[in-house]
């Protein structure tokens, strides 16, 4: 015995059904119009104040770049100079080889060690000093005594 279709499955399958046969005809329509300007329509273009266009750029207004004026990276370590800093040596401690310097200007701490300081540095010595990169920030480098 076969089971009744109950009337709202026959709409579902009904309407289905249409958007099947609606769906065939548009793709009927578009191969019988040929997709030739289908490509062409998704291009996009952008000119030269960098705003999105669908008209190509006018090739008399074209611009020669040379390519070596381009600079795609950070500057050479070289070209930057380390500014020299002043500062007090706010703690240190002999025994173990380090110290810590307060930067004059800002209040900043750095840490620094003995082999890049003057061995007759002590405790409250006004020096001035360069900062480099170490492993847990920034390190006070090339210390000299102030006079």
């Amino acid at each position: 015995m076969a089971k009744s279709i109950s009337f709202n499955k026959r709409e579902l399958e009904k309407k289905k059904q249409e958007k099947r046969v609606e769906k065939q005809k548009r793709k009927e329509e578009r191969k019988a119009n040929g997709n030739g300007g289908a490509f062409e329509d998704m291009i996009a273009y952008v000119d030269e104040n960098g705003v999105i266009t669908d008209t190509p750029p006018d090739p008399v207004k074209k611009q020669a770049i040379d390519v070596d004026s381009i600079a795609v990276s950070i500057p050479k370590r070289e070209d930057i100079e380390d500014p020299i800093l002043k500062g007090r040596v706010e703690y240190f401690n002999p025994d173990k080889g380090y110290g810590f310097i307060k930067n004059a200007t800002n209040t900043e701490k750095y840490f620094f060690h003995i082999s890049s300081a003057p061995a007759a540095i002590r405790e409250g010595n006004k020096v001035t000093f360069e900062l480099e990169r170490g492993q847990k920030g920034m390190n006070a480098v090339r210390i000299t005594l102030e006079s």
